[in-house]
């Protein structure tokens, strides 16, 4: 509560809605980094409680369900797969918290989220949620951003007038798409969902920013690779239960 007062005053000190929204960003990870060092004092001074729980090597993986945000293709597809295998039985949901309330109601064994990307920060919807319901942490895994600049089957560069992706994605490629300033940008829910969107429409001028997942499962080519600026861009996910 006290943490949400101080934003609201920081807020109105800026001299514009988007200063204003800045302000909130920046300030909210500055205290989540502090909870995070406090939280480390307290466990290496044996403060912290019980929690009555018994680490285990590895956890189980047979016979489980396990749900990601997004779609086939996307980062959390593929920290999923990466973390369980690719037989594992799974299924996508819209929301973050759609993916939580799935463990809640038994739907799905264990959740993957992702919580901070090295370029981005932390993923505050994340943190929220672990707040607001009775789940666990109990495992993570971190995958490599390698974006790749994808196009329906046929299509070259010379062919390309509109690109799609996650904001983050448009963001972590602004050096490339810089070369190209007379490429349209358009925003999407994420990454995959970019890359269904250019298969489903067929349009040789358009194309999205992905992963060579997503290329390889929606049948699309690869036109560019690794053209995210920051090539040590990595996101940990979390394994939630």
């Amino acid at each position: 509560k006290r943490e949400e007062e101080k934003l609201k005053v920081l807020q109105s000190k800026a001299n514009s809605k988007f200063n204003g929204h800045c302000v909130v960003e920046l300030f909210s990870q500055i205290m989540a980094m502090s909870r995070k060092m406090q939280y480390q004092m307290l466990a290496e001074q044996g403060i912290l409680k019980e929690h009555g729980f018994t680490e285990i090597e590895v956890l189980p993986k047979d016979d489980i369900c396990v749900v990601y945000q997004g779609v086939e293709g996307a980062y959390s597809h593929q920290a999923m797969r990466q973390f369980f295998g690719e037989e594992v039985k799974n299924f996508h949901v819209f929301s973050f918290r759609d993916a939580m309330e799935a463990i809640q109601k038994g739907k799905a064994d264990y959740a993957v989220l992702p919580i901070e990307n090295s370029s981005a920060g932390i993923v505050n919807d994340t943190y929220d949620l672990l707040v607001q319901y009775e789940s666990y942490i109990v495992a993570e895994t971190f995958v490599k951003a390698e974006h790749c600049l994808l196009g329906i089957k046929g299509a070259a560069l010379s062919d390309i007038k509109t690109v799609y992706s996650h904001p983050q994605g448009l963001m972590q490629c602004s050096k490339y798409l810089e070369e190209h300033k007379d490429w349209i940008q358009r925003s999407d829910s994420n990454t995959a969902a970019s890359a269904k969107k250019v298969v489903e429409d067929g349009d040789i001028s358009q194309a999205a920013i992905a992963s060579a997942l997503a290329g390889e499962l929606y049948g699309l080519q690869i036109l560019a690779e690794k053209i995210n600026y920051n090539t040590e861009n990595t996101t940990r996910f979390i394994i939630v239960s």
